[in-house]
């Protein structure tokens, strides 16, 4: 790339001494410095500058020893070394501002993969893969959640989308996904652990110092138990869209019979939480997801219909699915999200009696 510059330098000066003497190129030696600056750093821009100043001062020398001093010639000198300096210091913040990107990046990965840790390919006896995808192009992390816990008779998960945006949902997300690993395992009863969880969201947004958020932040979720031992799934929906199992190309949609309110609204409407059961058998596909999914516009304004597309989808492996779930959500929006979106496949290991590796 050094060489455009440089070849231009070259043909100026060599054009400008061959030209008649009322024909001046010299003005177009800046563009080397411009150009340079445009992929280089100050160092190679300033090289270039200080070259683009020694070509114009041979180009009134080879004319007319006499010119070098003439005000002409000055002037676009002066110019030289004025824009020169200008690009160089623009190349000493860009890559001042490149680095703090960089960092903000890494902290940003660094901070989701703590509180959104990887879900592992197996867990126990079911094959995982997840998916999240953010509305900003730079964006690592959101108010969309997802964890899943070990127990001694199955797997637990929560799937989850904080109302709001920002760093405050990233809080409210964090809260959450810390009291679900605490308590998963501990808590006997799906009704307990949901009745946990939402007292400790409840208790987090009235923490001293905090606004009064009582009844404006509140957190969809789904919380599953899915047993090992056999092809069932129990789960309490707190207000969150319903999970769809794909069996044999067909998607139903698996709606709660009575909905419970969103974690954080309890004390609010003191819910009786309700556990629906549903068959998940060897071969089926669950499939959880956040709002971000269902609610994507197409062009016409019209919302991403999953069942719809997904029906009739004969992929098995949960990682083969995402990547064409992917390609059609993002297609259906033109190549960009409205909201985060997080989805999370599922299938059960043939053999039931298959768990893989132990893994907490």
């Amino acid at each position: 790339m050094v060489a455009i510059p440089i070849a231009l330098m070259v043909a100026v000066v060599v054009i400008d001494v061959l030209a008649p003497p009322h024909i001046h190129l010299g003005p177009l030696l800046v563009a080397a410095p411009a150009i340079t600056a445009s992929f280089a750093g100050p160092w190679l821009t300033g090289l270039i500058a200080t070259l683009a100043v020694v070509a114009q001062a041979i180009i009134a020398v080879l004319r007319d020893p006499d010119e070098l001093f003439s005000a002409n010639h000055q002037a676009q000198i002066a110019a030289l070394v004025l824009v020169g300096s200008s690009l160089v210091i623009f190349c000493v913040l860009r890559e001042r501002r490149a680095r703090e990107l960089t960092q903000v990046r890494y902290v940003s990965e660094t901070a989701q993969r703590v509180v959104l840790r990887p879900l592992p390919k197996q867990i126990g006896a079911l094959r995982v893969a997840s998916l999240y995808l953010a509305a900003e192009a730079e964006a690592q992390i959101g108010g969309d959640l997802y964890a899943a816990v070990r127990t001694g008779s199955g797997t637990r998960l929560i799937i989850g989308d904080v109302r709001g945006k920002g760093m405050t949902a990233v809080g409210d997300a964090a809260l959450l996904l810390g009291a679900f690993r605490a308590a998963a395992h501990r808590q006997a009863t799906l009704v307990e652990l949901v009745t946990y969880l939402d007292g400790s969201v409840c208790w987090g947004l009235a923490e001293p110092g905090e606004t009064d958020q009582t009844g404006e932040t509140f957190i969809t979720a789904a919380i599953l138990d899915i047993s090992d031992q056999d092809g069932m799934v129990h789960m309490i929906d707190c207000g969150h869209p319903p999970p769809v199992v794909l069996r044999n190309g067909r998607a139903t949609t698996i709606d709660a019979y009575q909905p419970a309110p969103p974690l954080g609204l309890g004390e609010l409407a003191h819910p009786r939480y309700q556990v629906d059961a549903f068959n998940f058998e060897a071969g089926d596909l669950l499939l959880l997801y956040t709002d971000g999914v269902v609610e994507a516009r197409d062009s016409t304004g019209a919302f991403y219909p999953l069942t719809e597309r997904i029906t009739g989808w004969t992929e098995s492996n949960p990682d083969a699915f995402l990547r064409r779930l992917r390609r059609d959500l993002l297609d259906h929006v033109g190549g960009q999200l409205g909201d985060d979106a997080v989805v999370i496949a599922i299938e059960r290991h043939p053999h039931p009696g298959d768990r893989g590796r132990d893994w907490k």
